[in-house]
């Protein structure tokens, strides 16, 4: 082997391992929940609200126009909406009408950069532009379904906090709905989402609302099961007159247990899922380097 080989040889390992280096720095960064937090709290995103507006209601009456007749799919559109944070009134209209102008947009941004592709024929390039269209149709379903697991995922990562901080204020003397207030404050920064229905349900109950019906609607507004157990009990100890105390803290012990329960099941699984990951990312690298020298070796005593 000449020197030319050695030397890209090594450029090529050192510029693999420093984009490996990069892309788990990356991950990790992105993933770790305490960094989230620092940058939301420091320099929050700003969302574009006016504009935001301005544009959903231009969209909307296109979107009223192609509302589908089944009201079935209606209700199922509206409650991954109602899940994903979008509770205006003509969110569904909007939903609808963005789906339709992604789906023209698409096939005509691609009939403009068909030009540039001289090779494909008239009927390839339309064929593409039909399947832009329809990808188009599909983007928005995908993006919500995925807001949907974003949003649930936060609200399941807050609750255990919430529950603590609910047992201690209803064991220091508060009230359900004083407790709620307290721990939606203190979750406000930490667990924005968790902390905004925690409001929400407050607010209604202040108003007049029965509170079995604000608790009812905080499940509807989670669709989560930790909460909709917890809603549960706390309608059945409010309707029969025990301890709110006793209550959440039998139910923060057993909700303790079935964490661990989850946390040692995915702890088992760790072994089978690494199997794919070694036999397709390890052993291929392990074998180029224990291997690969002598391999270059043989090929070299040969070629003389």
């Amino acid at each position: 082997m000449n020197i030319t080989s050695l030397i890209f040889t090594g450029l090529l390992t050192v510029a693999a391992f420093a984009f490996a280096v990069g892309l788990t720095s990356w991950a990790v960064q992105s993933r770790d929940p305490v960094r989230r937090r620092l940058a939301a709290l420091v320099a929050p995103r700003a969302d574009g609200g006016p504009r935001r507006e301005k544009v959903a209601a231009r969209i909307a009456p296109l979107g009223r126009w192609l509302l589908p007749g089944s009201k079935h799919e209606r209700a199922r559109v509206s409650q991954l909406l109602h899940l994903a944070g979008f509770r205006a009134p003509n969110a569904l209209a909007v939903f609808f009408g963005a789906k339709v102008v992604i789906a023209l947009v698409l096939p005509v941004v691609w009939l403009g950069m068909s030009r540039a592709l001289p090779t494909l024929s008239a009927t390839q390039v339309w064929f593409l532009a039909v399947c832009a269209a329809f990808f188009g149709l599909l983007l928005p379903n995908q993006w919500l379904e995925k807001r949907v697991a974003r949003r649930q995922k936060r609200l399941r990562d807050a609750f255990p906090d919430a529950l603590d901080l609910l047992v201690i204020c209803v064991e220091a003397g508060l009230g359900l709905t004083a407790a709620i207030e307290r721990v939606a404050l203190e979750l406000k920064y930490s667990h924005s989402d968790l902390a905004s229905e925690l409001a929400v349900v407050n607010a209604e109950m202040r108003a007049g609302v029965d509170r079995e019906a604000a608790l009812h609607g905080l499940t509807e507004r989670t669709g989560l099961p930790e909460i909709r157990g917890l809603v549960g009990l706390l309608v059945q100890t409010l309707r029969f007159g025990t301890g709110i105390a006793d209550t959440l803290r039998v139910y923060a012990a057993e909700f303790r247990d079935t964490r661990t329960q989850l946390a040692e099941e995915r702890a088992a699984k760790i072994g089978t899922k690494l199997i794919f990951p070694l036999i397709f990312c390890e052993f291929p690298a392990f074998f180029a380097i224990a291997i690969g020298p002598a391999a270059l070796r043989i090929v070299d005593i040969f070629q003389r």
